[in-house]
């Protein structure tokens, strides 16, 4: 991510990834604002490009090719990503509320939050018909639809009804005769013919395409007669019932299948927040694309009604809305007069018809054919490669992505040196020491909404602002203590905060010790008070909510502040003496069983430089912020002989730990010297994408310095030729536990731990006696 010199004074926030917001993120990563913090929130990881959603449908793109990946496209951006959906807004206050996490603070606010399928009036239709719009939530939508077709097979017939008859709705139902009488071999048992299929096309109006000239309207009438697509004009739908629907004519239409391909509705949650919205609810906005009731607010594409310009929701609008956008974001952040955006009045129109074959419009001309369809093709592949095919990252430096000062007219006014008492100072002037820390106002902002677990134990703790937190010991039990500390990796400081201190009560976790206290300490990158109060207070209410989870208390801790954000926890926690897990312990005929999968150091070595997938990431981070307790729990129920849990040293690094106390005199397991481990490393589980990422090389920084624990192996030039063989040194951050299990019991913990929420936990190895002078671990 890129670094600046000038404090953060002001929060960018963008709402969806659709097609003017990644032509934002795009921009601002070629010409960054310095003091400006940008963050993208989205429900979506991928965001869909709509001129290509049909070929999809027609099975002409993979999902790749027709979407944009947003987390590497944030990552070059220098864009926090926050992987959320906004279901409100606090106007008054400048607060985005979340589905998922707490609300998040804006300066600037742009919405670019597509449109909401139009049923509203249509009894029946919500929950039994397939909306096309939003375009971010119809592929899963799709991919259910096809299956349930495809899987009628044999001939049978499928009834659909698409119900709308614009461009959208036609080309959707051209793509689908197409895409869904065309099935892949696979999708289909051996020897079943694919379904034959019944579509027929509604609309209230007296024409398809009624926004089109009449040639390209009598060009798709003829189409969709060829095709066998039957058209119903002046059949407005008045209600949907199971297996059909009825039109206001009265006619009813019995159908397996309905898509919903009519106009555009409003999502509801900017109304409600008192922004001005048209009588169809879209949020109004100025030439400037600015709210035209709040300043600060802007909203482009199908969320947006451009009062001086209206224009109907096309996709091709948002496109061209994203370089004035980002002029006038940057303006609004640096105190400057906003510049109009005046959009053209006609357009190029290209029509995919479900083949590999196009029809091109403007005015009133049309054209046809293949290489109409190859002309779409080469504009949509270079509208997507743009935002997926990125510059590579530099190579980490000291300091990484620094750039000077700027002139002061080029910086926010909050930014630059005559500022206001209490604001940000340049980082050049701050002071260490005691002088380092975060300031009082900004603490008591971030500590006021935090609410930590309540433990009778806990005597004095976060609320009596003591010196120190006083805490009972209950009889019988003994403590166990434990610290954590480290930089961020990832830039949403919710999640981080939740992976940090999952990661710091592993320690606890991996020596069967339930969680008592905390103690953290954070560096809180230099910013103006109300910056440094909200990153600090996204990042406490992350790790409180992994510690409230965990049953442990937060006492106490200490922020400073500095270049960038870092978190870290002293823990302790209790146990019996009795039911203490150690490292040492394992004995032969033990089943070495792991239980969650390796790759988080490659995935995001691969992140920082914007070449990881954000499902990939995305799948790492929630297996990062998933607790270790009831694992744990589990791995004690089953008679667990030893275990640790995989960190920074890699699972092989950790494992010669396990073997070396394993066979140290005076240790628990001093009689099982000889102990050697037989790994099975295909079946060590690993996230997607790690495997592919360590072939390419792309590895952890710290992982060269983990390859001395190759010493360890047995023939260890015939272990590298396997696939996986470079993830046994991938450092991991939060990552799993792993165990020695009595061999009896293996099959059942397995069981068990899968029922309780580790769907990859797996039995990974073996131990059996060693001989004199053979390396401890052998491959499989």
């Amino acid at each position: 991510m890129q670094r600046s010199h000038v404090p953060i004074s002001q929060d960018l926030v963008l709402v969806g990834g659709g097609h003017a917001h990644v032509t934002v993120l795009k921009k601002w990563g070629m010409r960054p604002l310095p003091g400006a913090r940008v963050t993208l929130i989205s429900r979506d990881l991928q965001a869909p490009y709509s001129g290509m959603l049909p070929g999809c449908v027609a099975g002409h793109y993979a999902f790749e090719e027709a979407h944009i990946d947003l987390r590497p496209l944030c990552r070059f951006a220098g864009a926090r990503f926050f992987h959320d959906e906004v279901v409100g807004m606090d106007a008054a206050n400048k607060r985005l509320l979340c589905r998922n996490r707490p609300p998040v603070a804006y300066d600037a606010l742009s919405i670019n939050i597509g449109a909401a399928p139009a049923m509203a009036g249509v009894p029946g239709a919500v929950g039994k018909v397939t909306p096309v719009k939003p375009i971010d939530g119809f592929w899963e939508n799709w991919l259910r639809l096809r299956e349930r077709v495809w899987g009628r097979g044999g001939g049978a017939e499928a009834r659909l009804g698409i119900v709308g008859a614009g461009a959208g709705g036609v080309e959707l139902a051209l793509a689908l005769q197409h895409g869904l009488a065309n099935p892949p071999p696979r999708q289909l048992a051996p020897g079943r013919a694919p379904p034959r299929l019944a579509l027929r096309l509604f609309t209230d109006g007296p024409d398809v395409l009624v926004a089109h000239n009449p040639f390209v309207r009598a060009k798709f009438r003829r189409l969709l007669a060829e095709r066998g697509i039957e058209v119903h004009l002046e059949h407005k739908v008045v209600k949907v019932h199971p297996g059909g629907l009825r039109c206001a004519n009265s006619n009813t239409f019995e159908l397996d299948e309905i898509l919903w391909a009519v106009g555009a509705g409003a999502q509801t949650w900017p109304a409600e927040a008192g922004l001005a919205v048209d009588e169809q609810g879209f949020i109004k906005v100025r030439e400037t694309l600015e709210s035209v009731s709040h300043p600060g607010v802007f909203a482009v594409g199908d969320s947006a009604a451009v009062v001086e310009h209206p224009r109907p929701k096309s996709g091709v609008f948002a496109v061209r809305q994203g370089p004035p956008l980002w002029s006038n974001l940057r303006r609004k952040l640096l105190s400057r007069p906003l510049k109009p955006f005046r959009p053209q009045r006609a357009f190029l129109s290209l029509i995919a018809t479900g083949g590999k074959r196009a029809v091109a419009s403007r005015s009133w001309w049309v054209l046809e054919g293949a290489w109409v369809w190859a002309w779409k093709d080469r504009i949509d592949r270079h509208f997507v490669s743009r935002f997926n095919q990125l510059p590579p990252m530099p190579a980490t430096a000291a300091p990484e992505g620094v750039f000077p000062l700027p002139p002061e007219a080029d910086l926010p006014p909050a930014s630059r040196k005559a500022e206001a008492p209490g604001a940000a100072q340049n980082p050049a002037m701050r002071c260490g020491g005691c002088g380092a820390k975060v300031g009082v106002a900004a603490l008591e902002q971030a500590l006021a909404g935090l609410d930590p677990a309540a433990r009778a134990d806990v005597l004095l703790g976060l609320r009596d602002r003591d010196d120190a937190a006083a805490v009972a010991i209950p009889a019988g039990k003994i403590m166990l203590h434990s610290v954590d500390f480290f930089p961020a990796f990832t830039d949403d400081p919710y999640l981080f905060g939740q992976v940090a201190a999952n990661h710091a009560l592993g320690d606890l976790h991996a020596m069967g010790a339930a969680p008592q206290t905390a103690l953290s300490i954070a560096v809180v990158p230099y910013g103006s008070e109300k910056q440094m109060a909200e990153t600090l207070a996204q990042t406490l209410q992350g790790a409180l909510k992994a510690l409230n989870e965990a049953g442990a208390a937060l006492v106490g801790g200490h922020a400073s502040e500095g270049e960038a954000l870092s978190l870290g926890f002293a823990v302790n926690g209790l146990a019996d003496r009795e039911r203490l897990l150690r490292k040492g312990g394992l004995r032969p005929g033990d089943r070495l069983l792991l239980t969650q999968p390796l790759g988080v150091g490659a995935l995001f070595a691969a992140d920082m430089r914007c070449q990881a997938k954000g499902p990939w990431i995305a799948a790492a981070l929630a297996s990062m912020a998933q607790s270790q307790g009831p694992a744990a729990d589990c791995l004690l129920a089953h008679g667990a002989t030893a275990c640790t849990d995989v960190t920074g040293f890699g699972l092989l690094g950790h494992l010669l730990e396990m073997l070396e106390a394993s066979q140290a005199p005076g240790r628990p397991g001093d009689d099982a010297a000889g102990v050697h481990i037989e790994l099975d490393l295909a079946a060590v589980p690993v996230l997607d994408g790690a495997e592919e990422l360590a072939a390419r090389g792309v590895v952890s920084s710290l992982h060269p310095r983990n390859l001395h624990f190759r010493r360890c192996l047995e023939d260890p030039a015939a272990a590298s030729k396997a696939p996986r063989y470079p993830l046994l040194f991938d450092p991991q951050t939060a990552g799993g536990l792993l165990a020695g299990i009595p061999a009896a019991q293996a099959p059942a913990c397995v069981q068990a731990l899968r029922q309780r929420g580790y769907p990859r936990a797996a039995l990974i190895g073996r131990a059996v006696p060693g001989g004199a002078g053979q390396p401890p671990v052998s491959l499989r």
